[in-house]
């Protein structure tokens, strides 16, 4: 079921000891481009997100797909002997993740200073809610939370109703994402400018999604405007926003630039709004969207859902049906494109999870093992890697150290 080892990352050696979400996901994205990564988890009680649901009886469902392609030793790095293994460890890896609260590691005689003594080369990839500096530092963070300092949360919802925080773990996984991207950003650095040493990249949690808000920096700062939550795409394009077909379905309908609006114009057959200065240009139709919407919502009641896809995708206007994950699981477009596959898992036979993305013409990522279990390569790595006897493994079991 699984493919061999390749894609653009094989032979990256990298260790995770990172927890939940954000971090872990970085770490599963360079793994399924072929990074090898061992993820280092505390004995007997492993990452916590083996305990986090949705679950099929005991089992957690979310661990399948994000702990895919790496290998699991355990490791209580807090004891004196759990220190020295970990050392050993990072003189084989070229990157380190982590996602400790700001001086954990340095607590334990682990910070990059001191590893640095082991593997001048190693990098240091850290993630944390607020940061490794400023006021918050120390804070606890989390995804919720770290969403709403982001200034996300206040722009999500109705203006009638209480802010609406994402209903899963956004900024986690954008934040992960701009975890892998740092840590081939600062290996490409190291390997392409023949540096010997290496360096620590972080970032705080709210700052991947407070990147993506650079319209409300700009605007408040030119305007003075503080930008009040809204349901869709408010201030942007006009038309934009939600709709409800004939048969009582939903798609989602935007105009982003002036093109698409007048390709719009011709598949409702008002190819008047064209020329009407009150809709030529999406400036103007945004200073009369109620009067833009009360056309397109009355204009698309007439369809069905199948219809008025069919009917906007020959006019080129961008228009998709709101997806539940049922029909994801049926649609063509999903299956020729692989975005979901199936794994095999040590208790359930098998379990779906998403395929790799993004796609490689000759060096394509893969999914080459399951989840693991925990301390499931202990012998392997700790063992065959380190040179640990069979009798020292059992010792350190047996004090808890693994």
């Amino acid at each position: 079921m699984f493919k061999q080892n390749y894609g653009p990352l094989t032979g990256v050696q990298i260790l995770d000891i990172s927890t939940m979400i954000a971090a872990p996901f970085g770490a599963t994205l360079l793994a399924d481009l072929g990074a090898e990564v061992t993820k280092v988890e505390l004995p007997g009680k492993g990452d916590t997100l083996r305990t986090v649901g949705p679950w099929k009886g005991t089992e957690p469902l979310r661990w399948p797909g994000l702990a895919r392609n790496k290998k699991s030793v355990t490791l209580d790095i807090r004891t004196d002997e759990g220190r020295e293994i970990f050392k050993k460890l990072i003189s084989q890896v070229d990157l380190l993740i982590e996602n400790f609260r700001p001086g954990t590691l340095e607590k334990w005689n682990l910070g990059y200073e001191e590893l640095k003594k082991v593997n001048p080369r190693l990098i240091m990839v850290r993630v944390s809610g607020y940061g490794q500096t400023g006021p918050y530092r120390e804070k606890a963070g989390f995804g919720t939370p770290g969403t709403a300092f982001s200034g996300h949360t206040a722009i999500q919802g109705y203006p009638d109703r209480p802010p609406v925080s994402p209903s899963y773990s956004l900024l986690d996984y954008i934040t992960g994402v701009y975890a892998a991207f740092a840590a081939v950003s600062a290996l490409y650095n190291r390997e392409a400018n023949g540096e010997s040493e290496g360096q620590v990249v972080e970032m705080g949690l709210y700052e991947s999604l407070f990147r993506m808000l650079e319209f409300l920096v700009a605007e408040y700062d030119q305007n003075g405007k503080v930008r009040e939550r809204s349901p869709g795409l408010a201030g942007h394009s006009s038309p934009a926003g939600t709709y409800e077909t004939k048969d009582g379905k939903f798609v989602v309908l935007v105009c982003s630039t002036d093109s698409t609006f007048n390709r719009l114009a011709e598949a409702m057959e008002r190819t008047d709004m064209l020329t009407d200065p009150r809709y030529h240009t999406n400036s103007e139709r945004l200073q009369n969207d109620h009067e833009v919407q009360e056309i397109v919502i009355n204009w698309i009641r007439q369809y069905t859902q199948k219809e008025l896809q069919e009917k906007l995708d020959l006019f080129g206007v961008p228009v998709s049906p709101i997806y539940t994950i049922e029909d994801i699981f049926n649609d063509p477009h999903y299956q020729a494109r692989e975005n979901i596959v199936e794994v095999e898992h040590p208790r359930l036979g098998t379990i779906k999870v998403p395929g790799v993305v993004p796609k490689f013409s000759s060096t394509p990522g893969a999914i080459r093992h399951r989840a693991p279990e925990l301390g499931e390569h202990n012998e392997e790595i700790l063992g065959g890697k380190l040179g640990l006897s069979a009798e020292e493994l059992a010792v350190l079991k047996e004090k808890g150290v693994i």
